[in-house]
């Protein structure tokens, strides 16, 4: 077993949670609130206040969960029976984190305690100077001393922007974690971001979602090196210890670390994810499951925001995860819907529980999937084209790694007399076709979405002809960019005549006209077909969908990824109250019942 002598100070972190009913915030103009009393700490109430030791005590606690023996140098402390025993004259840090609806503020002293070093008595396997040491040329030549007559000792340094330019240190150290972006290229060293954890040309993407139980930097990144470390002494391979370190710091709270031997546990697990989960057949087949539809729960913050303001609704970041965790949590979701699109947003929000939303649909037996394009870009003719492609393949590893399973895109085109041109159907059926291969190469479900514009003044012959020219350009888009068909989704609007159009098309012919469409443009390969509503009305577009069936059979499974017509009832019983949650969710419950009843020929 390792023996590991940690070399930095410990730190006394007190969490305080403020109390927006009992304490003063003043508004700027950037909508930043700032507390405007002077922080004494009994003139303010707290909706919790929790106390615990971080800094160089978050290390110590890693290496003994990972059954490896370590102190720290000059402090009486240890990690002995699942907890942390400090004596009480240990010297430590104070820093108060202020915590108030997800902002964070923590207050650290300016001048830093010194760190302490003395040569240990017996033979130590591995000196490592943790992140929260206060290194200075001094301390770095006493232990430079000890090792070289401890010439079997390896050195294991964290380098951060507070650490001064030691070249003796970094040329002697046989371990190295840093969180500087450059200046680091040896094959011995970790490299720490915000979101990634990367040796060499291995990345790991880690994510804390909307937690507040880990808030500083600090605290998240020793957690993240004490692993990597403790992995490398126990021989585990560079792969491995990323995997370690990811799982550790998302699911560590402030009661602790997590055992090596539930990480280990996390790494099977997620492995036999992948494989049950690299069929993007399969992940396709269910998405198209019989009677059930895909919630469309992705709409970008300008979309959400006119929804609000229509309903007088403030568009913040709690409204916006309030809002769509009624329908989360509507009871019975998974008999009517297969999966559910999100916003990047509410990928990184939390349940009621907790949990990561990702994590609380996949435990409903939901698959969850993300928006990933963004935006339309409009170009001087007035056609537009789908922006995103730049920097999607990380996005997308980013996604899967998150657990997301399938992806959306959405391209836009206007029926007029000039539009859409050839270039711009063709334009855009490429850029979808792009998207798709990413998508399956990094093992997501591609839904290509080439919408009409409903908001027209054109005839449903005019819509025939455009979606299906339209939908013909797109699967042979998808074939020369070798996408599988049999993994990819289409979401397309229904034929029907223009909104502006005086009389509305019937049922009937929505149900004819697209059935006709579909038959004569799409392959008989695709994975299926899903509808969106596109400004329909509810009640329009659950009968025009039960039209649709009554067109069928078809060579694929049809079915429903409405947002609007699904949401629309919810929203008006919401309104942004959450007293009126439950009214909201049965609301949305009767328009997945409808929807899913139009899924069977009557």
């Amino acid at each position: 077993m390792a023996n590991i002598l940690i070399v930095g100070n410990i730190t006394k972190d007190i969490y305080l949670a403020l109390d927006p009913t009992q304490n003063n915030f003043e508004i700027d103009e950037h909508n930043v609130p700032w507390l405007d009393l002077q922080f004494d700490g009994s003139s303010h109430r707290f909706f919790r206040r929790t106390s615990i030791y971080g800094g160089a005590a978050v290390s110590l606690e890693v290496f003994a969960k990972f059954g490896l023996s370590s102190q720290i140098s000059d402090h009486d402390a240890e990690f002995t029976n699942g907890s942390l025993v400090v004596a009480p004259d240990t010297p430590a840090n104070y820093r108060y984190v202020l915590s108030h609806e997800n902002h964070i503020t923590y207050f650290s002293p300016q001048d830093r305690l010194p760190t302490r070093f003395s040569p240990p008595g017996s033979a130590t396997d591995c000196v490592y100077i943790d992140r929260s040491a206060n290194l200075t040329p001094e301390l770095a030549e006493k232990i430079l001393s000890y090792l070289d007559l401890a010439t079997d000792t390896k050195l294991a340094i964290f380098v951060s922007h507070r650490t001064p330019n030691l070249k003796p240190l970094l040329d002697r150290a046989d371990f190295i974690i840093t969180d500087l972006d450059t200046g680091f290229s040896a094959d011995n060293t970790y490299k720490i971001t915000e979101s990634h954890i990367t040796f060499g040309n291995r990345t790991v993407l880690f994510s804390l979602g909307d937690r507040t139980n880990l808030t500083t930097t600090l605290t998240s990144y020793s957690i993240i090196a004490a692993t990597l470390l403790a992995a490398s002494l126990q021989n585990e391979t560079p792969e491995t210890a990323l995997l370690l370190a990811k799982y550790n710091v998302e699911h560590s709270t402030l009661n602790g670390t997590v055992s090596v031997a539930k990480l280990k546990e996390q790494i099977m697990n997620q492995e036999a994810e992948v494989e049950t989960s690299t069929d993007l057949r399969t992940i396709a087949q269910k998405l198209l499951a019989p009677h059930k539809g895909i919630l469309a729960a992705d709409e970008s913050g300008g979309s959400i925001a006119k929804k609000f303001e229509r309903m007088h609704i403030t568009d913040d970041k709690q409204h916006r995860r309030d809002y769509r965790n009624i329908f989360f949590t509507t009871p019975d979701l998974e008999k009517y819907a297969s999966g559910v699109i999100l916003f990047d947003e509410t990928a990184r929000q939390t349940a009621d529980d907790g949990s990561v939303f990702v994590t609380f649909l996949t435990k409903r037996d939901l698959i969850p999937g993300i928006k990933v394009d963004q935006g339309l870009e409009k170009l001087p003719n007035g056609e537009t084209i789908t922006k995103g492609l730049d920097g999607l393949p990380t996005r997308l590893t980013e996604y899967y790694q998150m657990g997301l399973r399938f992806a959306k895109w959405r391209a836009a085109f206007e029926i007029t007399d000039a539009t859409p041109t050839d270039t711009n159907v063709q334009q855009n059926c490429d850029i979808l076709a792009r998207y798709a291969k990413d998508c399956q190469t990094a093992g997501l479900v591609p839904i290509v979405e080439p919408e009409v514009d409903y908001d027209g003044d054109y005839s449903i012959e005019q819509n025939a002809t455009t979606t299906e020219k339209i939908l013909k350009t797109l699967i042979q888009s998808l074939a020369a960019h070798q996408v599988d068909l049999a993994a990819t989704i289409v979401k397309c609007n229904m034929v029907l005549a223009g909104k502006q159009q005086p009389e509305h098309s019937t049922p009937e012919e929505v149900g004819r006209a697209t059935a006709q469409v579909l038959r004569a443009s799409l392959s008989d390969d695709l994975a299926g077909v899903v509808f969106l509503s596109g400004g329909q009305s509810v009640e329009q577009s659950t009968a025009n969908l039960q039209a649709v069936t009554n067109a069928g059979p078809f060579p694929w499974p049809v079915t429903f990824s409405f947002a609007r017509a699904l949401q629309d009832p919810a929203l008006n019983a919401w309104q942004g109250d959450n007293a009126n949650a439950e009214t909201a969710r049965q609301a949305f419950l009767a328009r997945l019942i409808a929807n899913s009843t139009a899924l069977t020929k009557q």
